[in-house]
């Protein structure tokens, strides 16, 4: 299976469309509030937060279904899923959030 046949499957793309969300959290919080430090996590934090930590199980079935049916697809699907934690994940650990 290609990997474009993949990312139809909401297995494939839900993470994905949640690391968008959460990248676009930190983008606007960024955009109203800066970069300065707060004394307590606020709600975008949270939010944050519960956008990556969504994502868990959602890969997880992802991965032990999708590697009986086609392992190199799937491990495709699996790595960009990483790739879009990562890209939501490196503002705020490059701004300190």
């Amino acid at each position: 299976m290609r990997l474009a046949q993949s990312l139809r499957h909401p297995g494939a793309y839900l993470p994905l469309v949640l690391s968008g969300a959460a990248l676009l959290v930190v983008l606007v919080h960024v955009a109203l509030r800066g970069t300065a430090p707060e004394a307590d996590e606020g709600a975008a934090a949270h939010l944050w937060q519960l956008l990556i930590a969504l994502q868990a199980p959602v890969m997880l079935w992802w991965g032990l279904r999708g590697l009986r049916e086609d392992a190199r697809s799937t491990l495709r699907v699996l790595l960009l899923q990483l790739l879009g934690i990562c890209v939501a994940a490196a503002p705020v650990l490059a701004l300190g959030l």
